[in-house]
């Protein structure tokens, strides 16, 4: 008896689990607000030198005591880090005539003024993190992934030792703390600090949510479940650039994001630890009392007329959890029982290397995309909607062709559309933009997929240290992608071919994984050898 046949029994897909999933998406939906809050949080608006009041200045206007204070561009725009020594005078005469002798030229002395017409304050502004300083600024999304690396593996662990519901609460408990202390952040380090924290907190949403729903729905369902939960994702991308554009002062921006954690929190109390995680602990009673829950609200009262028609239900579970115990080696499993077996470890291997190669290509690109010539806001929302289709396409093609060429084959084009893009000639930019857009998709494919391939490969009592392990794989490739960039001093196109290489050789890799279409979720290690 597995668990799948204790679905079909109280239902696989009904009330129950349509209430679980539409709760789920809740906290789906507020993870982009934070991973992609960096855009808007650290923006950087048009700036120059503060220039210090003179007596001379006075019957000057604004624009000519500029004229004579700050050297210009080769464009004719004023630079945004360097002023002279001395007001130029001479200017004032003949502006064509900019000084060569750069000896007269010095960085900032009394700090920046700053275009506030389109944010009212970022933590550029706020702590002049522009210039010399701009690396701290960039720094702040480094140290959020940072944390975000940290809590994959603390969160998969804990979450297969404690449970899901628990560590999911206590994810989005923590998210609420770090975030409103990042808002309350009165100096860079607090700051710094405390986006770690957040990152390491909704590190845990992010691998929770999914499984947990996952392992609620029957086989014919999970699919469909988790290409649902990633277009939240996606309208998670689209309320971003709607709150980033009523919301212009950082520390509110963060108050609003962080927000809707609290909603989450209270609709969490609805949704039931996973009966699958209770079932292979050995807490029957308690996977009893919500696998009878769940029969009741899918209307299968047949379930419930008495304690004797629940006793199949009790041995079902019990002889489980028999197996399970009689299976087990240790009694309990860690990041190293990944790589114990043969077959788990050639999945771990090769999960890992498509992990990698999603997340290096998709932060590649989405680096590399200039946009459509949009303002911020505009463009945020677009590659908001652009993604939807790329899942819905991939929500068919995962259920014709499988998981395993699914995944293969949009990992490969998408290395093949950063290829071209290599090939076809500069001039041509509505093509080589056509391409870029093709590519996006099909990287957002891969990453759509890999989520779900990835929660049906690794068996129920490691499923949570899987996701864990693939997670904190992936984080390093996002982590490496933007220094790819650095090798155009080498040779222009190095970056390209690099992530065009790494595409397709992990895409490749991911024909050597077993297909999941149409399989029972394995339940212990012996399941998947």
């Amino acid at each position: 008896m597995k668990f799948e046949d204790l679905l079909l029994e109280i239902g696989g897909f009904g009330r129950f689990q349509i209430l679980i999933l539409f709760i789920l998406c809740l906290p789906r939906i507020n993870l982009p607000m934070h991973f992609l809050l960096h855009n808007f949080l650290a923006a950087t608006p048009s700036h120059r030198c503060a220039i210090p009041h003179q007596e001379a200045f006075v019957n000057l206007t604004v624009e000519e005591v500029l004229l004579i204070s700050i050297p210009r561009e080769p464009d004719g725009t004023f630079r945004s880090c360097e002023m002279f020594s001395q007001p130029q005078f001479q200017l004032l005469l003949n502006s064509s005539l900019q000084p060569e002798n750069d000896s007269i030229i010095q960085p900032c002395q009394q700090g920046w003024v700053y275009d506030h017409s389109q944010f009212t304050s970022t933590i550029s502004t706020q702590w002049d993190l522009v210039c010399e300083q701009r690396g701290l600024n960039q720094a702040t999304a480094t140290f959020f992934f940072i944390g975000v690396t940290m809590g994959a593996v603390i969160f998969g662990y804990l979450s297969d030792r404690f449970g899901r519901k628990a560590m999911l609460l206590l994810s989005l408990v923590c998210s609420v703390v770090f975030g409103m202390l990042s808002a309350a952040s009165v100096s860079y380090s607090m700051l710094a600090i405390t986006r770690t924290l957040t990152g390491v907190a909704l590190s845990g949403v992010s691998l929770i949510v999914l499984p947990l729903g996952m392992e609620w729905v029957d086989i014919q369902h999970r699919t469909l479940t988790g290409i649902l939960t990633s277009i939240f994702w996606s309208v998670g991308n689209m309320l971003l650039a709607m709150v980033a554009y009523l919301v212009r002062d950082w520390h509110w921006l963060l108050v609003a994001v962080t927000g809707p954690c609290l909603l989450s929190i209270v609709c969490l109390w609805w949704v039931p630890e996973s009966a699958r995680w209770l079932i292979a602990n050995g807490k029957v009673k308690q996977a009893h009392r919500h696998l009878l829950r769940c029969a009741r609200i899918n209307g299968r009262k047949d379930f419930t007329v008495s304690p004797e028609e629940d006793m199949p239900l009790i041995m079902y579970a019990q002889r489980i959890v028999l197996q399970w115990e009689y299976k087990k080696p240790g009694g309990s499993y860690s990041y190293i029982s990944l790589f114990r077996t043969p077959v788990l470890r050639k999945i771990s291997l090769c999960s890992g290397a498509v992990w990698f190669g999603v997340a290096f290509s998709y932060y590649g690109m989405s680096m590399n995309l200039t946009g459509f010539g949009l303002n911020m806001y505009l463009s945020q929302f677009v590659f908001g909607i652009i993604e939807i289709p790329a899942k819905v396409i991939m929500y068919v093609l995962v259920n014709r062709v499988g998981r395993r060429q699914s995944q293969a084959w949009a990992l490969i084009l998408t290395g093949l559309c950063i290829g071209a893009n290599v090939i076809i000639p500069k001039p041509f930019t509505s093509l080589r933009s056509v391409v870029a857009i093709m590519g996006k998709g099909f990287s957002e494919a891969a990453f759509t997929t890999v989520f779900l391939y990835t929660s049906e490969l690794y068996p129920t009592v490691l499923r949570q240290n899987g996701m864990g392990y693939t997670s904190f794989v992936a984080r390093l490739g996002g982590a490496l992608a933007p220094l790819v960039f650095l090798l155009d001093e080498v040779w222009r196109s190095l970056p390209e071919v690099t992530y065009c290489g790494v595409a397709v050789c992990c895409g490749s890799v991911a024909f050597l994984l077993p297909e999941t279409l149409n399989v029972r979720l394995p339940e212990g290690i012996e399941d998947i050898e």
